[in-house]
């Protein structure tokens, strides 16, 4: 165990210094939240980079309940330790849950991606949307935010990464709002084609 924590920490360093990480900054969804984190979305994109014959390392910055504040907070000290070519933003969720301002998500969003452009890193927004149960008005305005910003700052977003997944009961956890692991080839499913086209960018 210890070997391979060794190994990977100087891959880590390694994709750093050649510019060769993807950062994922996200919430429950990104963390993997009810299961083993090896059978999440990100762990499965990594597994999909090596089967590309990828060198970049996906790093997962997530945090379970982050929000979009959360992730400002944090989007600097992760810049600058980890040296992203890419970043993929999956935030706002837990904004919507807690009925706070799309304004305000929209503003914290368009800066971690305004931060990590700058820093040189390519940006991939992916989309969230709440229950219908916040009213039909706040949930259009929440999922708005998205098409809007990408438009805005030219960066390229994926539609509700649950599209497929949400509704589906054998697909979510008990509680209606995480996806269990049975649903994480399908999110990379929404997510590998956006993502290979930027890596073709690179």
């Amino acid at each position: 165990m210890l070997k391979w924590l060794i190994a990977f920490a100087i891959s880590l360093v390694s994709a750093a210094a050649m510019g060769k990480s993807i950062v994922v900054l996200g919430d429950s969804i990104s963390a993997a939240y009810g299961f083993d984190v090896g059978q999440g979305w990100v762990s499965l994109v990594q597994q999909k980079l090596k089967e590309n014959r990828s060198d970049y390392v996906v790093i997962n910055e997530s945090i379970s309940g982050d929000t979009s504040a959360g992730g400002l907070a944090r989007i600097d000290g992760i810049l600058g330790r980890l040296k992203p070519a890419i970043v993929i933003i999956e935030l706002g969720a837990n904004d919507g849950l807690r009925g706070l301002s799309p304004a305000i998500l929209k503003s914290n969003l368009a800066e971690i991606a305004d931060r990590a452009k700058k820093s040189g890193a390519k940006i991939l927004l992916l989309s969230m949307r709440i229950p219908p149960n916040y009213g039909k008005r706040y949930t259009e305005m929440f999922y708005n935010v998205y098409p809007q910003l990408a438009k805005t700052l030219n960066i390229p977003y994926v539609p509700f990464i649950l599209e497929d997944v949400a509704l589906v009961k054998e697909l979510m956890q008990q509680d209606g709002l995480h996806p269990n692991e049975k649903a994480q080839a399908l999110i990379v499913e929404k997510i590998w084609p956006h993502l290979a086209k930027l890596l073709e960018e690179k």
